[in-house]
């Protein structure tokens, strides 16, 4: 890549640039508000773009040209719902405030991931509408966008609700309410940008449905059937919208029952699941081999005859050897587990969603472990 002190330069001076038109616009009175929005949402795009142009066009190895294999598949549904090889993905938590995150990942592992994962929440948000802008900078640098959909329904406000009337529990039977048809209009919206991006995308929906201790979609709230019925209904609205570019992602946590959740062949596309190695950070952990994690849950899952992803894959340091978890985890797959297709690395550096600590399950500056995958990924090929 060019110097860093270029790539700096670039950005403080879309920054600066945007920063004077902003400053502009809030000395001519209130009336400006919009204009002052507008510029401060073409500030972020400038920086975007800045970015973009950085990561793919700047390194000595465009980034395109490494995913010159994977164009076909980008393109074709088909092709992506039984692929012929094992995809990598990733998710990375600073990937909002910049896609140099993710293509340091890449740089560590020796690759260029064709899946690129990101989260979205349901609600009446700015940010809680369908992430045009992220999905349109992950299909620029040449990748297909994975997004796990989350069902947060007390995030919806009064004007969301028929009648302007919000339940006093929106959580409690949600799935229901779902099903009923009570978020019709945003589900509409969500479909119709969707198909707008025109290239296929994977939608992860209300993942870890069977789990009853951590999201309000879960049994805590909620029934499995109304769950199917919600799923359902969600997916026929998209088919009515003619989004028919998504790879439906159904993915229940591998540690709890799950087939009394799924919502029929016509409605799945992937089966996926989380694989995460909390090690000894908590009570209630211990160190688990990949092994002691997914096979039990891939032998009941295999039985429904879909494609596989684990969607969030990592292991925490403490508790064991972290370099020798990725390399048994990764060489296990082409012959134990055969119908994994994708694997998504969960780089999260300040995960504080399922303990008090703040947990890092960061491993881009982890000599040993990117050695690891590296080594065991290029036995694949």
């Amino acid at each position: 890549m060019k110097s860093a002190g270029f790539r700096i330069l670039s950005v403080v001076l879309a920054i600066v640039i945007s920063s004077l038109i902003v400053y502009a616009l809030s000395h001519a009175g209130k009336e400006t508000k919009g204009p002052i929005e507008n510029a401060m949402t073409a500030t972020g795009d400038m920086v975007k773009d800045i970015e973009k142009k950085l990561i793919t066009e700047q390194r000595e190895e465009k980034r395109e040209d490494k995913l010159k294999w994977f164009q076909p598949y980008a393109s074709n549904i088909k092709l992506l719902r039984n692929p012929d090889r094992i995809m990598l993905g990733a998710f990375d938590n600073e990937m909002k405030e910049s896609f140099e995150s993710v293509a340091a990942l890449e740089d560590s592992l020796k690759t260029t991931f064709p899946l690129v994962h990101i989260y979205s929440a349901w609600g009446s948000k700015t940010d809680e509408r369908f992430p045009a802008e992220e999905v349109k900078n992950i299909i620029a640098l040449g990748s297909t966008p994975i997004i796990t959909w989350e069902p947060w329904l007390s995030d919806f406000n009064e004007e969301q609700y028929p009648g302007g009337q919000k339940p006093a529990e929106p959580d409690k039977n949600g799935m229901k309410d779902v099903a009923a048809g009570m978020y019709d209009n945003y589900i509409r919206a969500w479909a119709a940008a969707a198909k707008y991006t025109g290239r296929p995308l994977f939608v992860r929906l209300g993942h870890e449905m069977n789990d009853g201790y951590r999201y309000p979609w879960g049994p805590h709230n909620n029934a499995p059937q109304d769950f199917i019925a919600a799923w359902q209904h969600v997916h026929n609205i998209f088919q009515q919208q003619g989004a028919k570019n998504i790879i439906w992602i159904w993915s229940p946590h591998p540690a709890y029952t799950f087939k009394e959740f799924y919502p029929g062949d016509a409605y799945v596309d992937y089966i996926g699941a989380g694989v995460l190695n909390y090690g000894t950070i908590a009570a209630w952990s211990q160190w688990w081999t990949f092994k002691d994690i997914f096979s039990k849950f891939y032998d009941s899952a295999a039985l429904y005859k879909k494609p596989m992803m684990i969607t969030e894959f990592g292991s925490l340091v403490v508790g064991g050897n972290r370099a020798r978890w990725y390399t048994d985890a990764l060489g296990s797959l082409p012959a134990h587990f055969p119908l994994v297709r994708s694997v998504v690395f969960f780089h999260f550096s300040k995960d504080n969603t399922t303990t008090q600590q703040t947990l890092n399950w960061y491993l881009k500056n982890d000599k040993a472990v990117t050695t690891a995958i590296v080594k065991e990924v290029g036995k694949w090929k």
